[in-house]
């Protein structure tokens, strides 16, 4: 088993037991805190996809103009 060479089975058990629970706590916290998404963060979705797309598209085009 290729997983076995790295990883003892004490190892694999936490690593499922900790993405299990702090997979599980993110979701508690998030949907804890909608009330407050909702209220203070309107619209932070589209200005994280804008903010990114210029800094990627500033990145592309300062390669494209100076080369690699």
């Amino acid at each position: 088993m290729f997983l076995g060479a790295y990883f003892t089975t004490g190892r694999i058990i936490f690593m499922i037991f900790f993405i299990t629970a702090f997979i599980a706590l993110m979701i508690y916290s998030y949907r804890k805190d909608i009330p407050n998404h909702q209220r203070y963060y309107k619209q932070a979705g589209i200005k994280v996809l804008f903010y990114g797309g210029l800094i990627v598209a500033v990145f592309v085009a300062i390669r494209l103009i100076f080369g690699s």
